[in-house]
């Protein structure tokens, strides 16, 4: 058994990176704050995006947390910045409501984040698409919906009028998506 330190979270960092990430809130059980501010978290990432560019390929966002798929500039491969700030935007655009440890206090934290992610860089097409689908398909995996194209935050409805995705696409192994390469 280990004891000592925390352990050394470690990153892949690769300039021009494709990365799948999930970014949950702190308080997940019973939370929409992600939906319910939603303009607020969409100017975040515009915001963001202008100072510290990045392309979207694949992004849904749920109640209480979101994934998504984005490249990073050629040159670039600090994605961390993007989603410390990403969330300080967002979270300096709502009323401080959350309770709030001794440790986020003296920080200077917000309760309104984890701390931690989980980023994964992609590999290769096959991970790329599974990603992709991952991403689009979540909404139906925690019961939000019946049909994909009944979640109005992901960028689904966007890759279906791109000939991606089929309207009524389900994530079945019923062939695979067309991709722009």
């Amino acid at each position: 058994m280990f004891y000592g330190a925390m352990p050394d979270y470690r990153r892949a960092w690769h300039s021009g990176g494709t990365y799948f990430f999930t970014i949950n809130l702190l308080q997940r059980q019973g939370n929409d704050l992600l939906t319910r501010h939603i303009a607020l978290l969409r100017n975040a990432v515009r915001s963001v995006r202008q100072r510290h560019p990045f392309l979207i390929d694949g992004w849904v966002v749920l109640p209480d947390h979101l994934h998504c798929v984005i490249e990073l500039p050629k040159d670039e491969a600090d994605f961390a910045v993007r989603w410390r700030l990403i969330k300080s935007v967002f979270s300096k655009g709502l009323a401080m409501t959350e309770r709030r440890s001794e440790v986020r206090i003296a920080r200077g934290e917000r309760g309104i984040w984890q701390r931690r992610y989980w980023e994964h860089l992609v590999r290769d097409e096959a991970d790329f698409h599974a990603h992709m689908d991952y991403v689009h398909i979540n909404p139906l995996k925690h019961g939000l919906v019946k049909q994909v194209s009944e979640w109005p935050y992901s960028t689904f409805h966007r890759l279906v009028e791109k000939g991606v995705y089929p309207a009524d696409w389900a994530g079945s192994e019923e062939g695979k998506l067309e991709y722009e390469d």
